[in-house]
């Protein structure tokens, strides 16, 4: 057997006569033909009864034969039809890439989704070659394809051809064997692009492993990069590092460009993170406005600490947005693998809890982990949990300290102080939990149970016959931004039967900042009849501007100034200024915190109303309250 030119086996064809006679039509023709000889003779030359009937059942026989036969014909031909039918519709049919090769590999026929696929126009292709084609690595394997599909055999290969626009592509071609008499005449070719198979998987793996819009990796991604990078890093023993970067008030530029401009920002801040790493280094988009960088081959934690701060440098070079030159800082907190027990969760989660300590102490700064805080990162997780418990079991309780007039000395108040009495813990002071509630968002739910606790112990002392006084509660800044909270006052005081009068509210100074908010807040809640107070002033935002327009009632001079009056002349012009300032604008003053007998008679010289502290007596529980109520009590 020789070979072609372009690799095929040069096979020769087996000549095949012409069917010039359709046998079916003169094996019925002849059958026919008897059948009457049959009967000519039946009818001339036999006489006899028996014979004749005999003559005409077998020319019977024959035409039914013929009949068959002639039936049979027209099944087969009709079949034929149906093959050809089959053929053009594959043909034609642009669901599959079809083509048909004669022994040699030439393109007889092909449907337009075959040269479609190719990049080719049909009657580029018939007559010539499939091998040309086919690039230089891929012929030695079509060849043997092709071999097995001329022994009879289907089989199917990866073939990598050259489109004919110039770019490479990968087919599966299925060759299949075309059999007439037992003998392959061709081969029909069935080819599937998985170029495109492939390059469906490549953007499902990019979409999972990278950041469509900044093109940096991913969370997924930087995780797995980290747990490499540690075990090598191990084994090698190299301190690699990691830098969490979180943006600082990105929120401002999307409210004020649109979050189209802040992702444009976005880009760029990624293309500086990504100009000045290392070879092995690694910077990946965690989510929204946090990038995250891994340091593969550091010095020391000194040395992170350098790059952080190089780091910050760079973000903050100004940056142009839509024709406005914009300045943003960030935030960084960084990690080493000092603990070799760490892994790669373990790190980012120490990074990013650095990255918190930033931005509570002020942001625009970098901070390495401390080992130190672990515990007390726990602690706060555990005590929070345990806090929303509390919430649920009703282990808060109140204890009230009472407040005195300076000149009679009467009990003329109370202020009620809420405490967790933890079943383990015991007594938690607030110190303890009042900052954690806050950051939470549970002291809404705490200083609501307050309220309505505090309330509805005043009621029962009033209904057991004790001298009615007001009882203070101190609001915190999410329960006074609450767009309910009249309403909400106005639904405790009816349900607990006590009357407005008998309340008197706390807020802080820096909760009058807002000065819409603040009167309109104010001037419903005076409307209920409620007093109002301002708590530790002094130490906030101190203005004659709210105490003339706002409806105070009362100012609380902060235990701060009280505790240091006989030892600092300041302290003590501070606090007699603050009395003599409020008893011209018509409100009340008590000073708290009075633990000696010397800060009392400094308050009563300078004629402060009201005093409140360990000096006469702590916070009590509701009983001692009702006791030193009493009659008689000394």
């Amino acid at each position: 057997m020789t070979k072609r030119m372009d690799g095929f086996p040069n096979r020769k064809k087996r000549e095949r006569p012409n069917q010039i006679f359709n046998v079916p039509i003169i094996i019925t023709s002849l059958l026919g033909a008897l059948a009457l000889v049959w009967i000519f003779i039946s009818f001339l030359f036999i006489s006899n009864l028996m014979y004749k009937w005999t003559a005409l059942a077998i020319a019977a026989s024959l035409l039914v034969t013929a009949i068959i036969v002639y039936i049979k014909r027209k099944k087969n031909y009709s079949l034929q039809n149906y093959h050809t039918a089959i053929v053009e519709a594959f043909l034609r049919s642009d669901a599959v890439p079809l083509a048909v090769l004669d022994r040699n590999g030439i393109v007889m026929e092909m449907n337009e989704a075959s040269s479609r696929t190719l990049g080719y126009h049909r009657s580029d292709l018939l007559g010539a070659s499939i091998s040309r084609l086919v690039e230089p690595g891929s012929r030695q394997l079509l060849l043997e394809t092709f071999e097995q599909a001329l022994l009879g055999e289907t089989k199917q290969s990866n073939i990598n051809i050259t489109h004919g626009s110039g770019f490479p592509l990968e087919l599966q071609m299925l060759c299949s064997p075309m059999i007439e008499d037992e003998e392959v005449i061709g081969i029909l070719l069935i080819s599937h692009d998985l170029s495109d198979r492939k390059r469906n998987v490549e953007r499902i793996r990019y979409m999972a492993y990278y950041d469509d819009m900044t093109g940096l990796p991913n969370r997924t991604l930087f995780q797995m990069k980290l747990t490499e990078t540690l075990a090598r890093a191990k084994e090698e023993d190299r301190v690699v590092g990691i830098c969490y970067l979180d943006l600082d008030r990105f929120k401002l530029v999307n409210a004020s460009f649109g979050r189209e401009f802040g992702d444009i920002l976005l880009m760029q801040i990624a293309e500086r993170l990504n100009r000045d790493l290392y070879e092995n280094d690694f910077v990946a988009r965690m989510e929204g406005d946090e990038f995250a960088l891994l340091f593969c081959d550091l010095e020391s934690e000194k040395h992170l600490l350098e790059l952080s701060k190089k780091l910050l440098k760079s973000i903050e070079e100004p940056y142009e947005l839509s024709g406005f030159p914009l300045h943003i800082t960030a935030s960084i907190g960084s990690v080493t693998n000092k603990n070799e027990e760490d892994d790669s969760y373990a790190l980012i989660k120490k990074a990013d809890m650095a990255l918190v300590k930033v931005k509570e102490s002020g942001k625009n700064d970098c901070l390495l982990y401390s080992e130190s805080w672990s515990n007390s990162s726990f602690e706060r997780l555990t005590l929070q949990h345990e806090m929303y418990r509390a919430i649920q079991r009703n282990e808060f309780v109140l204890q009230y300290q009472p407040q005195y007039d300076l000149i009679s000395g009467k009990m003329v108040g109370v202020e009620a102080l809420v405490r967790w009495n933890h079943p383990i813990r015991g007594m938690v002071p607030p110190g303890s939990f009042i900052p954690l509630a806050e950051e939470s968002g549970m002291i809404v739910q705490i200083g609501d149970w307050v309220l309505e606790e505090a309330c509805r112990q005043n009621k029962a002392w009033q209904d057991a016959g004790l001298p009615p006084m007001p009882v203070s509660v101190n609001l915190s800044i999410r329960q006074f931004v609450q767009n309910d909270l009249a309403s909400k006052v106005a639904d405790v005081l009816e349900k607990t039967g006590l009357h407005a009068k008998y309340l008197d509210l706390e807020i802080t100074e820096s909760m009058t900042m807002d000065v819409s908010h603040v009167s309109r807040c104010l001037l419903d809640l005076t409307d209920l009849g409620v007093n109002i107070s301002v708590d530790d002033f002094g130490t906030g935002y101190s203005s004659f501007h709210y105490l003339k327009n706002f409806p105070i009632d009362r100012l609380k001079i902060d235990r701060s100034f009280v505790r240091d009056i006989q030892q600092d002349p300041n302290d003590a012009e501070i606090v007699a200024a603050i009395i003599a300032m409020a008893h011209n604008l018509n409100i009340q003053v008590i000073a708290e915190g009075v633990e000696t007998e010397a800060q009392m008679e400094f308050l009563k010289k300078h004629k402060c109303d009201e005093m409140q502290g360990f000096f006469w007596s702590p916070p009590v529980s509701s009983e001692n309250i009702e006791q030193m109520l009493s009659p008689g009590y000394a």
